[in-house]
């Protein structure tokens, strides 16, 4: 069996290392997930540089996306990861679950952004025609459809690196669901 694990700033070069500090600085530590990506030259720094582009989309709802891709693609370090920034964004505990199930009952535009994004992932970038019609009566864009398929697609790639790797979550565990 491989054992996979995370590198310590020394295990790491010179470029990711400064990555590192700054993330440190910034955080007040560096997750597991990030350091992971430096055992790549430049994974790190392009994995951060996809992450925080500007966007047309608020974090809040980013964080709707990178809950509802990550339940989906059954990630436990996303979803535990998100659910600690949902709450900084201002969910609650319910609210993040009942996300993590596919609806917000409490906002409805937020509800048509899980929905669509639900059928996204679902089904490969085929979704219903019923969720892209809601997405848009409810306010959304073509240029918001783009920031979402780019999201998802951040988020497929941590999914992915972690469900592939099982290294240790080092965020408060998310309620299985």
């Amino acid at each position: 069996m491989t054992n996979f694990t995370v590198p310590t700033r020394g295990e790491v070069s010179e470029n990711n290392q400064a990555i590192f500090d700054n993330l440190q600085k910034g955080l007040g530590f560096v997750p597991n997930l990030y350091a992971y990506y430096a055992k790549n030259e430049t994974a790190l720094g392009d994995y951060l540089a996809l992450q925080n582009r500007k966007s047309t989309l608020k974090a809040k709802e980013r964080e709707v996306i990178n809950l509802i891709t990550s339940q989906i693609n059954g990630c436990r370090y996303c979803q535990s990861a998100h659910t600690a920034l949902g709450k900084m964004n201002g969910f609650t505990e319910d609210q993040i679950i009942e996300l993590r199930k596919g609806s917000a009952s409490f906002d409805s535009k937020l509800d048509a952004l899980v929905k669509f994004t639900a059928s996204v992932v679902e089904n490969k970038g085929n979704a219903t025609q019923e969720s892209k019609d809601t997405f848009f009566e409810v306010g959304y864009t073509e240029a918001n459809l783009i920031d979402v398929i780019i999201v998802v697609g951040d988020k497929v790639i941590s999914n992915y690196i972690h469900n592939l790797t099982g290294f240790s979550i080092d965020f408060p565990i998310a309620t299985e669901l």
